[in-house]
């Protein structure tokens, strides 16, 4: 641990030297100067691979923590396999190019180019991945909500539009406001789904979509993406559709989707995907179909008056966690989010919206003397 904080340390004072307005950036010119100058302090194969990164990089610059993580090595697998492979400058030939691959490698490439802007990054992560541990989290919340869905779809005896059955709001998971003290109903309404078409278009944008974020950017970012998606799906109905319940995962899958498509809007030049204009197009055609399902849905005169059907806030709740929140963690590949200062600009902000509606939920709705349906 003293070792490693000595050489960070070391690292450091190194940057600084060629960055002295502190600007957490140095141009790649400088840092080949740096390498060339302290070049002895490397392994020549190391260095010669260093070199070829720094002229690859298309952004003509290069932050504190990318140089941390360089100069440390912490991407050993990417610099061994880059070395066993001919000592091969990453600049030289695109990944796309490469020839001879197996089925499961042109798979991995080809997640590498939906969902990274930078060769850097596509060849780091194509040289590293090794689907250990795989894609577990979307996989598993998906087959749990297809399994509450189908395990009410029996007990109901209906699939189809299950939320206009005068006993689906008794279910203890989803969120219904005047449960609104029951904490655990701010998630788990993710498990209940109005009926097949809800379900269906959600776990197509989940698996779609979830799944290649996951592989790539690693299960615990994208279940913190998907649940703060979730929670600020189900606070924003508290706070701006006070009367109606909530259902459905579309909050934590609006949010991966929107984080995804708003990366590829921010890199549309590095996106190197096929058919990303059709892709995009896709996913929000499907979106603007489910959202519009649920807006609809909400205002049809209700099943079960005086109780109106779902709310769709939770949709947009979601797409603002994912163009914000969702944003920085997709874009920030295998680097610290502590060390991003945009990341706590909108950590902080998502908190203050939580705390803002948790005190809302225990005052507003007794102060604004609101007439909220009966509990179920």
């Amino acid at each position: 641990m003293l070792e490693m904080a000595l050489n960070n340390l070391h690292w450091k004072v190194l940057f600084d030297q060629f960055d002295p307005d502190n600007t957490g950036y140095i141009s790649t010119e400088k840092f080949r100067s740096l390498l060339q100058r302290h070049g002895s302090e490397l392994d020549p194969h190391k260095l010669e691979v260093l070199l070829a990164l720094a002229d690859s990089n298309s952004e003509g610059r290069i932050c504190y923590q990318d140089f941390v993580n360089l100069m440390s090595n912490k991407r050993s697998n990417s610099f061994r396999q880059a070395i066993l492979q001919g000592n091969r400058r990453l600049c030289s030939k695109a990944l796309l190019e490469e020839t001879g691959l197996s089925l499961s490698q042109r798979l991995i490439r080809h997640v590498a180019y939906e969902t990274l802007p930078r060769e850097i990054d596509r060849k780091w992560y194509y040289d590293s991945y090794t689907c250990c541990p795989p894609p577990w989290f979307m996989i598993t919340i998906t087959i749990v909500e297809v399994a509450f869905f189908l395990y009410n779809g029996v007990v109901l005896d209906r699939f189809v539009l299950q939320v206009s059955h005068p006993l689906y709001l008794k279910n203890a998971l989803l969120y219904h406001p005047q449960l609104r003290a029951q904490a655990w109903r701010y998630l788990t309404y993710i498990f209940m789904h109005a009926g097949i078409e809800h379900l269906g278009l959600n776990v197509v944008l989940q698996l779609l979509v979830g799944v290649p974020l996951e592989m790539v950017h690693g299960a615990a970012r994208i279940s913190f993406v998907y649940f703060a998606g979730v929670v600020a799906g189900s606070l924003a109905v508290s706070v701006a559709d006070m009367r109606a319940p909530v259902v459905g995962s579309s909050g934590g899958v609006y949010a991966l989707v929107s984080a995804h498509l708003a990366n590829i809007v921010m890199n549309w030049s590095g996106m190197k995907c096929q058919f990303k204009l059709l892709r995009m197009a896709v996913a929000l055609i499907c979106m603007s179909f489910e959202f519009g399902r649920a807006v609809w849905l909400r205002f049809h005169p209700s099943a079960y008056p005086p109780c109106p059907h779902p709310s769709f806030m939770a949709h947009l709740g979601g797409v603002m966690v994912g163009i914000t929140l969702g944003v920085i963690i997709l874009r920030n590949y295998e680097q610290r989010l502590q060390d991003q200062t945009l990341w706590w600009i909108f950590l902080s902000i998502y908190v203050i919206f939580v705390l803002f509606a948790i005190f809302w939920n225990i005052f507003a709705y007794s102060l604004l003397d609101l007439k909220l349906p009966p509990p179920p």
